[in-house]
């Protein structure tokens, strides 16, 4: 007897073993991923790993425990350190936000009378774009605010050049960048390239910039003041609004619906850029409505929702702002 329970616990653990192979074997295909032997069992392990905490943590939703699901993408295999080429929000030593640039501050007695706000409704913003494996965050997020505060001015929705911008603007590129440089290089440079005409690469190139192909221009910038209120009112008011985050948790990275809140998140040292297009409330709990770079494939169609006034989780009213036009 014993003997038969043994070869049936044997059976049994080869069996759970094929599976995790054979879903490893199915997501290396669907994400069209090719590794080493080396690569590919530290990868495996990897997913083993974290396919597991994606189902506890699944299981803490059903229960009400947390706010928002976890999914298995196409990062569920790497960890925060393989991923951080996508993260190319610069941190600067010194504050530099207000150099050369006006600051938005809520009115005085002025609130937002809207509950929800989604600017995508309005024809404001884009479709979702994919940064691939270069550190662009920063220029996917100025031209998404941009190109809602062109649409603002002209009524025409122009995707914008990301490429132009990493090519282009001194000191920044796939290692990373600022999104007040960006509003600052195409204030001085007189606009920034159509996206149809400058297409994106995702590596930097020679600038190849054309000014016939001009799809949008501004006269500068405004910071957001650093409070979750300057922020909404902000949004409410003036449109998508470029913001850095704190996003070097897995978490984020394998985030797929409901309100996304880390409670190990830093609201000091951000490391993404992203684009909050709109704002809401679901019961009680208020969020952030942001576009992120990383395709369709990732998070709630390209999107996340992000805890509001909650401390500023993750640091999104830390670094704001918004092209003038």
């Amino acid at each position: 007897m014993k003997g038969l329970c043994l070869i049936l616990a044997i059976v049994a653990c080869a069996s759970a073993l094929s599976t995790v192979d054979h879903e490893w074997e199915q997501y290396k295909a669907k994400f069209e991923k090719n590794y080493s032997p080396k690569e590919d069992a530290r990868h495996h392990k990897i997913f083993k790993e974290q396919k597991k905490i994606i189902e506890e943590h699944n299981k803490k939703f059903e229960e009400g425990k947390v706010t928002y699901t976890m999914a298995i993408n196409k990062f569920a295999d790497m960890t925060v350190e393989d991923t951080a080429y996508l993260r190319g929000f610069k941190h600067r030593a010194r504050d530099l936000r207000h150099e050369g640039a006006s600051l938005y501050e809520p009115p005085v007695g002025v609130v937002p009378t809207l509950t929800t706000v989604d600017w995508r409704n309005k024809g404001y913003v884009t479709g979702v774009k994919d940064q691939s494996q270069c550190g662009a965050c920063w220029a996917f997020s100025a031209t998404g605010s941009l190109e809602g505060q062109h649409f603002a001015k002209t009524g025409d929705l122009v995707s914008l050049s990301e490429q132009n911008l990493l090519d282009c603007t001194a000191g920044n590129g796939c290692a990373g960048g600022w999104m007040t440089d960006a509003f600052d290089y195409i204030h001085r440079n007189g606009g920034i390239d159509t996206e149809a005409s400058y297409p994106y690469h995702a590596y930097d190139l020679e600038c190849s910039y054309n000014a016939s192909n001009v799809g949008a221009t501004c006269t500068g910038y405004v910071t957001v003041e650093r409070t979750e209120d300057a922020l909404q009112t902000a949004v409410s008011n003036i449109g998508p609004i470029s913001v850095a985050i704190d996003a070097s948790h897995y978490s984020f990275q394998v985030y797929n619906s409901g309100i996304y809140y880390e409670p190990e998140c830093s609201s000091l040292t951000l490391d993404h850029a992203v684009l909050v297009v709109g704002y809401g409330v679901e019961g009680t709990a208020e969020f952030w409505l942001v576009k992120n770079s990383w395709g369709v494939s990732w998070g709630d169609s390209g999107y996340i929702k992000m805890s509001r006034h909650r401390n500023n989780n993750c640091g999104i009213a830390s670094e704001a702002s918004y092209p003038t036009v």
